[in-house]
């Protein structure tokens, strides 16, 4: 695979921390520019983000003395300097659609952490083990957007990733109703404990916007790519309720789950086992070797134990059992800062770049 240059464009937040310590030593990628606000431009890396590292590693040493750009002033020079970029910037909804479009006809391809994106008609939002598919909708997106290389593609909500694949592994037997409860850790809201100390021997009910993606986002990625736009599923039917748990890293879903034909708990195992997509296949970087693991031990998963699998990529499930109402129930755990966020747009960006997309 060429080496390709790539920037963080957000490199000063949490997840733009972690895209940082992921790419440092990425064997396809080098970091050629980081971007933030106009607060941070002119800094060196290490100055921008002076008393706000929240990541228990060091700042990489090469990015230390990198100078910050303006991710709006400097968008020009930014885009001549790198293949594509990362994007994982806190701003207004409809002004990250306006920078990530800005960088896509720029003949910069974005990959985004944002939400801004995920339901527009022709943007794919890809876990690479399911709809690395939902590729094939770039051409369209590009034909729209008047470029040639330009274009964007987004990961899905951090908290999908605990309980989704589990349950699109499951897609054979037909599911048809889901319930979820997802427990997220406070890094999902760029917090560490020192920030939030609300959060000590707490739980907050509540995560705006956080049931609307768990119930919406899920059929868009169950959907099919159908002429110049990604059509959602029907089916399943998702309803979720989502609390913020006093955790550092590592969400948690409890799922119920109904089907069309019902399997036996031996044949859900198997196919769990047995399940891999197009990140495996193509032997990506930050594939997972083993995507979904059982764990037998009635108190397994355990966030803590268990949420850095294979580098934080992989998925861990747990607990699986008949239920009264609906026909099984178990519980999944991802990290969601790796997998369900910087880590699943780099593997997501590996996948493009597999492709032939970045070319």
């Amino acid at each position: 695979m060429k080496n390709y240059k790539v920037g963080i464009i957000g490199a000063t937040g949490m997840v733009g921390q972690r895209f940082a310590l992921l790419l440092a030593d990425h064997p396809w990628f080098t970091v050629t520019a980081l971007a933030a606000s106009g607060r941070s431009a002119g800094k060196t890396y290490e100055e921008a983000v002076s008393g706000r590292w929240a990541m228990t590693s060091a700042i990489p040493e090469n990015l230390k003395e990198m100078k910050i750009y303006d991710a709006v002033a400097d968008m020009k020079e930014v885009a001549s300097k790198v293949d594509f970029v990362f994007c994982a910037v806190d701003m207004k909804k409809d002004e990250i659609k306006a920078l990530e479009e800005a960088y896509a006809k720029l003949e910069c391809p974005v990959v985004s952490n944002n939400s801004a994106h995920r339901f527009t008609d022709d943007v794919p939002m890809i876990i690479p083990e399911i709809n690395a598919d939902h590729t094939e909708i770039i051409p369209a997106q590009r034909k729209r957007l008047g470029t040639k290389k330009g274009f964007i593609a987004v990961k899905s909500n951090c908290s999908l990733q605990s309980y989704v694949p589990a349950l699109y592994a499951l897609d054979k037997f037909g599911v048809e109703k889901v319930l979820v409860c997802t427990y997220q850790a406070i890094s999902g809201a760029g917090k560490t404990f020192e920030r939030w100390p609300e959060m000590v021997d707490n739980v907050i009910p509540f995560i705006g916007g956080e049931e609307q993606k768990s119930e919406q986002e899920p059929l868009k990625i169950w959907g099919k790519v159908e002429g110049d736009k990604i059509v959602s599923a029907d089916s399943p039917k998702f309803t979720a309720q989502c609390l913020r748990v006093p955790v550092s890293d590592g969400h948690m879903a409890a799922v119920f789950v109904t089907f069309k034909n019902k399997p036996s708990k031996e044949e859900i195992l198997d196919a769990w086992k047995n399940y891999s997509g197009a990140a495996q296949e193509l032997e990506l970087p930050h594939a997972p070797k083993q995507f979904l693991n059982y764990f037998v031990e009635d108190n397994m998963p355990q966030t803590k134990l268990h949420r850095d699998l294979e580098g934080g990529m992989a998925i861990s499930a747990g607990r699986l059992r008949e239920d009264s109402q609906y026909d099984y129930k178990f519980v999944c755990l991802s990290h969601n800062t790796l997998r369900g966020a910087a880590g699943g747009a780099v593997l997501l960006a590996e996948l493009l770049c597999a492709k032939g997309y970045m070319d």
